[in-house]
């Protein structure tokens, strides 16, 4: 179950969010008792920082949380997080000290400490309960984290129970729980309904690839959500090595983030028509696998020389997108865990993206800022366009040398966009290290930055 706060009780323990510059004064406020017990356990107001007080009767009287300094808390998407994880069992509330303009934001990171991965193992959930903050809206950031732990959830498990069906399973139910559509295009009839990207990349797998489409309300500007849904890549023919095969559950991490931000929408109730397209396969070696060399058809009619086959999800992708843009939406998003490239330009932690419209770029970086999910503009460099151009076909889906490979794979895709609004997330989908609210494993990125920003660009 996602983490929700607890009901509201008198017996609610009250925390002190005491940041480091302002410690000294609040102590010196304090009975001697408490001023003692702080300084005997090393209180300082540090970021991370936990203390439950006592009281005589050997119940806690108040707990301590650190709240750092302002350079401090910048090294932080989750100030509070910390602290919770190390205060003892019970229910706490929000006593001071938490500045109303981060509540929701720490808030959300308190009931993510709560997530745990168990479908394979017994993994004990974090015990500090937290009543919602007053003034805060307890159900938006609920939804926050049940959209978090659903995205998490689904890359976390591993690819034996999470293929093109399960895939497909998970967005029917999801459709189900909020009253949405689904309908699947299975196997041999993408190649009927002109999906032959699809179906190339999946046809050597014994699942069968599939283009999952849901669909939610009935007013508004219509939003499309295309989502990489790789459930796992071996690379194909230009096999990966075992190290970098080892992660490839996450593949599937645009799909997963796509899902999570429908799941935002649709329990937020916006007034918008909401449209998610994944293209679900699984990248296996056998006899059908296509190969590198290999001149495909797209759906819109563009030929792809096939350099490396390990570049699947922009080619799976491209139908979606065609798909998608042939609607004419207000919006069109793509995710997808699509490029090392992107690691290595800006690690794991931040989420580039693509999008011509300076505009929309500065709407979703302002909301990034406040919704403690970081995101870094890329650019849709036009003079790279020849990169993607190779001899033989329209466009290739691996070009040579190296350079610029998250630009010319955001170009490649962007080609099948049409002229629709479009925006693209070069996503990782995994959290490498453990950090506050933050644990090793899938992770949703980019979707809450987007999901405030919606407002602004679709003028909701």
């Amino acid at each position: 179950m996602p983490p929700v706060f607890a009901a509201s009780s008198p017996d609610a323990c009250p925390v002190h969010v005491i940041a480091s510059d302002t410690f000294d004064s609040w102590l010196s406020s304090q009975p001697q008792r408490v001023q003692a017990w702080a300084t005997a356990q090393g209180f300082t107001g540090a970021c991370g920082q936990a203390l439950a007080v006592p009281a005589a009767d050997g119940t806690f009287e108040m707990a301590l949380a650190g709240y750092g300094n302002a350079a401090a808390r910048t090294r932080l998407r989750f100030v509070l997080a910390e602290a919770a994880a190390k205060l003892p069992a019970g229910t706490y509330r929000i006593a001071s000290g938490l500045p109303q303009e981060a509540a929701a934001t720490e808030s959300l990171g308190w009931l993510l400490t709560g997530y745990r991965f168990d479908r394979y193992k017994e993994n004990a959930a974090q015990t500090a309960a937290l009543v919602a903050p007053d003034g805060l809206d307890a159900g938006a950031v609920e939804s926050l984290a049940a959209a978090e732990c659903l995205t998490r959830d689904l890359i976390n498990t591993p690819a034996s129970d999470m293929g093109p069906a399960e895939l497909q399973a998970a967005a029917e139910g999801l459709a189900e729980e909020f009253g949405a559509e689904t309908s699947t295009i299975l196997g041999e009839d993408l190649l009927a309904q002109n999906f032959p990207l699809i179906h190339t990349v999946g046809r050597a797998s014994d699942r069968a690839p599939r283009l999952i489409e849901l669909r939610w309300g009935s007013a508004g500007p219509r939003l499309t959500l295309a989502g990489k849904g790789v459930c796992f890549d071996t690379g194909g023919l230009n096999l990966k090595p075992g190290n970098s095969m080892a992660l490839m559950k996450k593949d599937m991490g645009g799909a997963a983030n796509v899902l999570g931000l429908a799941r935002m929408i649709m329990a937020a109730g916006l007034k918008l028509q909401l449209r998610v397209l994944i293209p679900a396969v699984e990248n296996a070696v056998s006899g059908p696998a296509f190969r590198p060399g290999d001149v495909l058809t797209s759906r819109k009619g563009l030929t792809v020389e096939v350099n490396n086959t390990d570049a699947e999800g922009r080619l799976v992708l491209a139908d979606a997108l065609t798909l998608a843009a042939e609607e004419e939406p207000d919006l069109l998003i793509s995710m997808a865990t699509l490029t090392g490239a992107a690691r290595v330009a800006v690690g794991p932690d931040l989420s580039p993206f693509y999008t011509d419209r300076d505009t929309d770029a500065a709407a979703l970086s302002a909301s990034a800022a406040h919704t403690a999910d970081p995101v870094w503009r890329m650019p849709f460099y036009d003079p790279y366009e020849t990169m993607i151009e190779p001899g033989i076909a329209d466009l290739d889906n691996a070009p040579s040398g190296g350079f610029a490979g998250s630009i010319t794979a955001a170009l490649f895709l962007r080609r099948f966009a049409g002229d629709a609004r479009y925006m693209h997330f070069d996503i990782y989908g995994w959290t490498p290290s453990a950090a506050p609210g933050r644990p090793k494993g899938g992770a949703l990125q980019g979707a809450r930055a987007l999901f405030a920003a919606l407002p602004d660009l679709l003028e909701l």
